[in-house]
């Protein structure tokens, strides 16, 4: 077995690891084709990365063009502990104001572990009257766990 295939983490895992972290460094394109990338907090959508910004955010102006993204979720400070979860994806826009809300109680949620729903619900419906949200549909998942490679 190679070097690669035994780093891989198995679909469970991938699971697992989106669902056991906050964060997600998304990458959109700009203009001028660079990278645009941001670190976001994030939700799961049945398993989907589901985010939401302002409406005005480069990056919603980015997606409106190109809605291609790129999703890393990462661990690990000494490359033997490095883990990783890479989606590439296509950003698929929430239109429903409820399901935006939804998401964002989601992200809200992991953004404050163990705040009661009645202290984030103020919030999320204040912020979220300039929000849109995003789920991200997978091309692609590329994972790591260099644990595995003692």
């Amino acid at each position: 077995m190679n070097q690669r295939a035994r780093i891989a983490m198995s679909d469970d895992e991938v699971t697992a690891f989106l669902e056991g972290s906050r964060k997600v460094q998304l990458a959109t394109i700009n203009p001028d084709g660079t990278p645009h990338l941001v670190t976001m907090f994030y939700g799961l959508d049945e398993g989907r990365i589901a985010f939401w910004t302002y409406g005005k955010a480069q990056k919603a102006r980015n997606l409106a063009r190109d809605p291609r993204v790129s999703c890393l979720v990462e661990a690990g400070d000494d490359y033997d502990q490095l883990r990783g979860v890479l989606v590439y994806g296509v950003a698929e826009q929430v239109d429903d104001r409820d399901r935006v809300l939804d998401i964002g109680m989601m992200i809200a949620r992991r953004m404050t572990p163990g705040v009661p729903d009645d202290l984030l619900t103020p919030y999320v419906e204040q912020t979220g009257r300039k929000r849109i949200a995003y789920v991200v549909e997978r091309t692609k998942v590329v994972s790591w766990d260099h644990r595995r490679l003692t």
